[in-house]
């Protein structure tokens, strides 16, 4: 009896104090004022692991990595009675959804989610977590416990924790005793590449809806497990701006719903109480729009959540800047409107609970009654599976449903290809999609063939309807269909046992088989493609088809080499068992070419693009599994090119460009693929034939006469547009005979981020793979003077050069990562062009 008390004694002397005693706030656990120091991102996960270790109204999550280590957490915070029946209060969230059965109560706690830090050098908002979460914790806040009482807080202190610490890193190192406000001093000018982008150097702010990096997949399947009726994405923007928040500007997508709309006006009054207080300034309905379904604030509209961006004027601007106006912007000052907002969020979220929730619960009624759009069934047709698989991973990483096969097997519906309404015979195993369900908003986004703009005046791209970027046929019906299955009867592929083969086949028509082939050439396999279609074993293999011969080959274990590495991609590989074909050209003949495994240069650093150098990189790192080496442009001149098969330059403004050492190392049998703007700088370059396309005599006359025109200055943002094309779509003409068409269909959908387009390349100069006509526009805003220009041109190029030759590609094929079909396209040119 004496030891259980004394027991008992130890858990109340050791215990209960950890819950009892005062709980440091932000200054006191850092040892100073917030704002006053850029904190790394160790130190800021230390102060949630503390607070979790003091405080009995939180519960900490870690629930991912970044590509560099560091972790990703969310921080829950609950009153007493609610923090430990957080799981129910998530699962009610999701019966109220409909996405778990049962039926949700709306007489439960709202949850509200502030994530912040997405872009790393957009910092002080990371800072403001912890001051955020300090009042939401600490038991002297009488407002805080009472706003607690009804809701759940999640909060992400850090999206970005890679970017944030390239930038703190780069700041701390760099500033001296006490900060330089001058704009013009060093530590007000970040290195290439940044701190905005991540590891990969991606803009996670994004890639909500696309998934392609680990932080978002791991973030956005933590989201979807929860789906609250509000969240804050925290941002910063040129330090000359004042604070931006909602309502936010036109246009909205217009599947927002009226309560959506309506309530950002009332937390924005509510923001601008506080601000108007303290005489900050700040603004309101202007530039950041509600279209583009892959941001943090947009994302979580499709999915049925209050989601709002706050921006804070401050990039650039260090511990302390003079701006424009002449005033000194500190970090204190930015945290302190962050916090500001923060609490402001959460006060009026916590005064209209039971409302968020009605509406919230309406909502996903409404999305499982009545959907949105004319179609109420998507059929997806399965001309590839690694391309279905990957679509139908990334409906399932948003909570899409979906299924195969139609019991009715012929429909009509619109063809998003022809643009007509046809009749289709539906596949057993091509993908359907019933719009009846939960994330019927979100579906509905991401699939609509043409996006209804409002207003044309957007910040993003304004296409992107996921069939053209898969490069997959799609059929969108009026009638509700459901699927015959929830699996598709496709086989895997079963592994070949006691194979002794002349040769083995692979198709070539997705980013699987380019890993396949990467492979294979990374465990010194050589392989060939077939120029040109065949016939063999009863099968037909299109043009690009990948053909491992055993001549060459000369490994005893060859069969067991390559029928292993396609068992560990479970790609389907065809035995044939003699090189004299059926149809077409024989297996040795010249119309079967040997891939030289290349060794690839991607070209970084200062001037450019580091978000489109990152999606190449991606690619082959994270993608493909191929090896690149990075080079910055700077060092080229005293690199040994001659080590190199292939150079990529993406996107950006090059000086000296192309310098006379890359042009002899293309003469010389190198390969340049210039990207985006770099093939703007080679026109009127010595041996480059890339010209821009000249306007007829007529439509510069018209230009001149409309020059006349007396504008006027308030107009000036409206009369941009008529030359803007933030991003949409086009269908291309595409020469599949050619190599950088291997795998593709004689057409392609290009997402279009400029006007550019050159001059066809004329007799046998080059070669016109990418072409586009008068009627080739899709989807998306283009002003209308840019579409004029974009007309009966090219926009991808092959040029023989010597030995060597140059791919032009006009458009970024890799953008954001998520056009999937540009990634065989993007394949194309680094494995088969030139061989």
């Amino acid at each position: 009896m004496i030891k259980k008390h004394l027991l008992l004694f130890v858990f109340v002397s050791f215990f209960c104090p950890a819950f009892a005693q005062k709980i440091q706030s932000p200054q006191e656990f850092l040892g100073y004022k917030l704002g006053e120091h850029f904190t790394p991102h160790y130190r800021i996960a230390e102060y949630f692991r503390y607070v979790a270790s003091v405080s009995k109204n939180v519960k900490l999550q870690q629930f991912g990595t970044t590509n560099e280590g560091r972790p990703l957490l969310a921080m829950f915070i609950a009153s007493d009675e609610n923090i430990g029946r957080l799981e129910e209060i998530r699962h009610n969230n999701l019966k109220l959804a409909g996405i778990e059965s049962g039926g949700g109560s709306t007489a439960m706690p709202v949850v509200t989610w502030l994530s912040y830090n997405v872009h790393g050098n957009e910092p002080a908002s990371s800072e403001a977590s912890m001051w955020t979460l300090f009042d939401m914790v600490d038991p002297a806040n009488a407002a805080t416990k009472a706003w607690l009482k009804n809701m759940v807080v999640v909060i992400d202190p850090c999206l970005n924790p890679d970017g944030r610490d390239r930038y703190v890193n780069f700041y701390n190192s760099v500033v001296g005793a006490a900060p330089d406000p001058s704009p013009t001093s060093r530590e007000h000018v970040e290195p290439w590449p940044g701190g905005r982008v991540n590891h990969f150097y991606f803009d996670l702010n994004r890639d909500w809806a696309w998934q392609q990096q680990k932080e978002t997949q791991a973030r956005v399947g933590l989201y979807n497990q929860w789906l609250p009726q509000v969240h804050v994405d925290y941002h910063e923007q040129g330090y000359n701006a004042p604070y931006y928040f909602a309502p936010a500007a036109e246009p909205y997508h217009k599947d927002i719903t009226q309560w959506q709309r309506q309530f950002q006006i009332t937390i924005g009054k509510n923001n601008a109480k506080y601000f108007d207080q303290n005489g900050w300034m700040y603004f309101t309905k202007y530039e950041f729009d509600l279209l583009y379904p892959s941001y943090g604030d947009t994302y979580p509209l499709y999915n049925g959540s209050i989601g709002m961006t706050y921006e804070q004027g401050g990039i650039s601007a260090g511990l302390a800047v003079v701006t424009r106006s002449g005033d000194t912007l500190t970090l204190v000052q930015r945290v302190a409107h962050h916090h500001s907002t923060s609490l402001s969020t959460l006060e009026i979220a916590a005064l209209n609970t039971q409302k968020l929730l009605d509406e919230y619960k309406k909502f996903f009624d409404n999305s499982r009654a009545n959907p949105p759009g004319d179609y109420k069934t998507y059929v997806i047709k399965n001309d590839n599976n690694n391309k279905i698989n990957a679509l139908a991973k990334m409906l399932g990483r948003n909570g899409i449903q979906y299924g195969f096969g139609l019991a009715n097997k012929t429909v009509t519906g619109f063809n998003y290809v022809t643009q007509k309404t046809e009749q289709y015979n539906v596949g057993a195993n091509d993908l359907v999609v019933n719009a009846y369900q939960p994330k019927a908003v979100l579906l509905h986004v991401l699939l609509e063939p043409k996006t209804f703009i409002p207003d044309s005046n957007t910040y993003d791209i304004t296409a992107w309807s996921l069939p053209y970027a898969y490069g997959l046929k799609a059929y969108g019906l009026k009638e509700s269909f459901k699927p015959a299955s929830t699996e598709w009867s496709v086989a895997e592929p079963k592994p070949l046992v006691n194979t002794h083969a002349y040769a083995y086949v692979s198709a070539w028509q997705s980013v699987n088989d380019v890993k396949f082939l990467a492979a294979l050439l990374k465990k010194k396999i050589k392989v060939r493609y077939a120029e040109k279609p065949f016939e063999a074993g009863g099968k037909q293999f299109t043009a690009g088809s990948l053909i491992v011969t055993r001549a060459g080959n000369d490994l005893a274990a060859f069969d067991q080499v390559v029928t292993q590495t396609a068992a560990a991609l479970n790609q389907e590989i065809t035995p044939i068992s003699t090189g004299f074909v059926d149809k077409g050209s024989d297996i040795g003949s010249d119309a079967v070419r040997f891939i030289h495994q290349p060794k690839i240069a991607l070209i970084a650093g200062d001037g450019v693009n580091s978000e489109a150098m990152g999606e190449v990189w991606h690619l082959f790192e994270a993608q493909i599994g191929y090896p690149v080496t990075l080079i910055r442009y700077q060092d080229l001149s005293r690199t040994k090119l001659g080590e190199f098969d292939v150079v990529i330059c993406p996107d950006g403004r090059y000086e000296d460009f192309p310098s006379e050492k890359l042009q002899n190392w293309i003469r010389d049998g190198g390969k340049l693929i210039a990207v985006d703007n770099a093939v703007s700088l080679l026109v009127d370059k010595k041996g480059f034939l890339i010209k821009h396309r000249e306007e007829k005599k007529e439509d510069k006359d018209k230009e001149k006469d409309k020059d006349k025109t007396v504008k006027l200055y308030g107009d000036r943002d409206r009369l941009a547009l008529s030359e803007s094309i933030p991003g949409a779509i086009y269908k291309l003409n595409l020469d599949n005979t050619h190599p950088l068409g291997f795998g593709l269909p004689d057409y392609y959908y290009s997402l279009k981020l400029n006007d550019d387009i050159y001059d066809l390349f004329s007799g046998d100069d080059g070669w016109n793979v990418g072409t586009i006509k008068k009627d080739s526009y899709v989807s998306g805003f283009v002003g209308a003077e840019s579409k004029k220009k974009i007309i009966n041109g090219l926009l991808l190029g092959v040029q023989p050069m010597g030995r060597g030759s140059v791919v032009y590609m006009v458009d970024d094929p890799l953008f954001r990562s998520f056009w999937e079909n540009g990634k065989l396209l993007f394949s194309n040119a680094v494995f088969m062009v030139g061989q």
